[in-house]
């Protein structure tokens, strides 16, 4: 469940970009263009898988103490990596179209510097050849739409790394590839108008959740460094909870996976929990905006 959202949110978020980059194209009247684009969205995709593929073995290859350590700092690091991005979609999204469209206008008035040609028929002409400016536009564009990919694809790669240390790889990749199946269908319904979707508000429901799921990453990344005898436990456990709701059950093993949730945790855990959970929270909805903020 916890994959599937992740990478339905994340892939919806790259069929947009995408959508703003051929949209931008079309009004441009570039559509000679767009090959550049697909091949920047496959050049990101091919990055990603390999990132995921790189920590997944390196997680298998770990044993004892040192895959413990190994776990609990992918895991941290994809908390973290969640929690910006949640933070820098709600200081810069609203600026996100606009921004690619300046973009890709860019990259499609680009002009090699120094580049002779014989366009207007004089050996010193400075004017590039026809050849040789459209595959500039073409790898300026390849640029743009493979920066703005990219990030999603390797936030994906390692949220998704992370979570299938928390249950299982083929539940990670088979939640991923729904995700992203679903993402794919429902872009392509948006495109044809077929459906109507309020994305704000799915982002914003989806942003709940995952602010849960970052915590809970949060939490399992501290489990396994008091596993490893790096953070003091405390309190370990502080309760028990196996005989009612287990972490290796069908249920609590969804929970595990989601939230987080662990049946007998250290009170380290629980307290980097809750704190995680108030702080993120605070930060992302409570606080004021700067006044600059708040008069875009």
């Amino acid at each position: 469940m916890a994959v599937y959202l992740l990478s339905l949110r994340e892939g919806l978020e790259a069929v947009l970009l995408i959508s703003m980059l051929l949209s931008a194209l079309r009004r441009l009247e570039r559509n000679d263009l767009v090959r550049w684009v697909w091949l920047g969205v496959g050049s990101a995709l091919a990055v990603s898988l390999a990132v995921g593929v790189v920590l997944t073995v390196a997680g298998i290859e770990f044993q004892g103490r040192g895959e413990q350590v190994f776990e609990g700092s992918v895991f941290l690091l994809a908390a973290g990596v969640l929690t910006g991005m949640l933070f820098w979609m709600r200081g810069q999204g609203a600026q996100l179209h606009g921004r690619l469209t300046a973009e890709v206008r860019r990259a499609t008035e680009a002009v090699p510097d120094g580049v002779a040609g014989q366009a207007d028929g004089s050996p010193g002409s400075t004017v590039p050849p026809p050849a040789a400016t459209a595959r500039n536009r073409g790898l300026s564009l390849f640029a743009v739409s493979f920066l703005a990919l990219v990030r999603e694809g390797l936030e994906l790669a390692l949220l998704v790394t992370a979570t299938a240390f928390g249950s299982s790889l083929m539940a990670a990749a088979v939640g991923t590839l729904l995700g992203l199946t679903s993402a794919a269908g429902l872009g392509l319904l948006l495109f044809l108008g077929a459906v109507r979707l309020n994305l704000k508000r799915f982002f914003q429901i989806a942003n709940v959740v995952l602010i849960l799921f970052a915590g809970g990453m949060v939490a399992l990344g501290i489990h396994e460094f008091v596993e490893a005898g790096l953070v003091p436990g405390l309190l370990n456990p502080i309760w028990n909870l196996n005989p009612v709701l287990s972490d290796q059950s069908t249920v609590g093993g969804l929970l595990r996976s989601l939230l987080g949730y662990s049946s007998n945790p250290a009170l380290t855990e629980v307290l980097v929990y809750v704190g995680y959970l108030a702080l993120a929270s605070w930060a992302l909805w409570c606080r004021r905006k700067p006044a600059a903020m708040r008069a875009l």
